[in-house]
């Protein structure tokens, strides 16, 4: 079996839904081994979300199933006395603990960073909540919604008309999960060095803010606010979607030399001696203009014709996909980004699910099984209570 980075990592998770599951899920990519300590008798809530009813009567729901691939499902009362003695036995082999409660939950149940600390002076122990464990909104509920509205997330995603709109998956779940995975991974090596574990506290609003890139900094570095501009690129023109014979088409001709070989491609090599898009700040001055010129000309092919003949010229452009649509490109499967694993106690009937597009010693990151029955591995921990 190939050697991965994090294997004999040991994590013990006790995330539900999104952020923290998608975090340990990275985890487990990369060679961990992560227990899914769930609440008796229901377990994650994700066990019932998702698109099909049956499998959310099953507890077998698709964002749980998406999600929890190659984990272990333990069922423990931490309010218990035999569930945290179980608990507490899971912690001294522990290398990582996850947690995504409200802040200060996991503390009021005996459970603070100094106890954890005594019980396993090595642990990583990694808080994921909506605000972080201090300050006037830490106590406050979050779900991803709530932090894309906060975040500033909501208000440059739409048009002037539209804004603000949600963008259209939980970004501020999955951008937590994947800044808690790294933080954790920081750790892991900081431990190496001092033997010592740490306490990690994750805001999803400051992860977010942060994710957010020129958005942010455009507005600390310059004071300019920005705007919601639909499909546009603030940055650079032109730079965004354009329109073709069959579709929209995506083109971020960002660089001078972009922009020129593109106007030489689709018939119009006179657009970069006009003076309104001659340098990059006319352009973006002018953008509207630039734009009408180009979806001219750009109606004369396919999106794809185009995709083919302006990125063979290093023009980036590319067709606007719909969901089914990217997972069936050749390169999402030449990759091996997609993998089937065994549905949880069916049998033979399998299930897809998504890698994390990274490839180790040339081998895509896969689950090596299934997601698990909720209590599946009970057996394997002192009590279930």
């Amino acid at each position: 079996m190939q050697q991965l980075p994090l294997d004999g990592v040991k994590v013990v998770d006790l995330t539900n839904v999104l952020a923290g599951p998608y975090c340990s899920y990275q985890l487990m990519l990369f060679g961990a081994e992560v227990v899914k300590v769930e609440l008796p008798g229901t377990g994650d809530l994700a066990r019932r979300l998702g698109p099909d009813p049956e499998l959310n009567q099953a507890g077998t729901g698709a964002s749980f199933l998406a999600q929890n691939a190659g984990k272990k499902s333990v069922e423990l009362d931490l309010k218990s006395p035999a569930g945290r003695a179980a608990f507490e036995s899971l912690l001294a082999g522990a290398d990582v603990l996850l947690e995504n409660f409200r802040a200060g939950v996991l503390a009021r149940l005996g459970y603070g960073w100094e106890r954890l600390r005594e019980l396993n002076p090595r642990l990583v122990y990694c808080a994921i909540s909506g605000f972080g464990q201090s300050g006037p909104m830490s106590a406050a509920p979050a779900y991803d919604q709530i932090i894309q509205g906060l975040s500033g997330m909501m208000s440059v995603t739409g048009t002037p008309g539209t804004a603000p709109l949600r963008v259209g998956f939980p970004i501020c779940d999955t951008v937590g999960g994947l800044m808690a995975a790294l933080a954790v991974c920081a750790a892991l090596a900081g431990r190496h060095r001092t033997g010592r574990g740490c306490f990690l506290d994750l805001s999803m609003l400051e992860a977010s803010i942060s994710a957010m890139g020129w958005t942010v900094s455009n507005y600390l570095v310059s004071g300019v606010e920005p705007e919601p501009m639909g499909d546009q690129n603030a940055t650079a023109a032109p730079s965004g979607t354009f329109e073709t014979a069959d579709g929209p088409l995506n083109i971020a001709a960002n660089q001078q030399a972009q922009f020129e070989t593109l106007c030489r491609l689709v018939g119009r090599p006179d657009l970069p001696a006009d003076p309104r898009f001659a340098g990059r700040e006319a352009r973006k001055a002018h953008r509207s203009q630039l734009n009408q010129e180009l979806n001219q000309a750009l109606r004369a092919k396919t999106a794809l014709e185009w995709e083919e003949l302006l990125a063979a010229e290093g023009v980036p452009a590319a067709r606007i996909l719909t969901v089914p649509q990217a997972l069936a490109l050749d390169q999402v499967r030449h990759r091996g980004f997609l993998t089937e694993v065994p549905f949880p106690g069916a049998g033979e009937r399998q299930v897809t699910v998504t890698g994390n597009g990274v490839v180790v010693d040339g081998v895509p990151l896969r689950p090596r099984g299934p997601a698990p029955l909720l209590g599946e591995h009970n057996a394997e921990v002192e009590a279930v209570s």
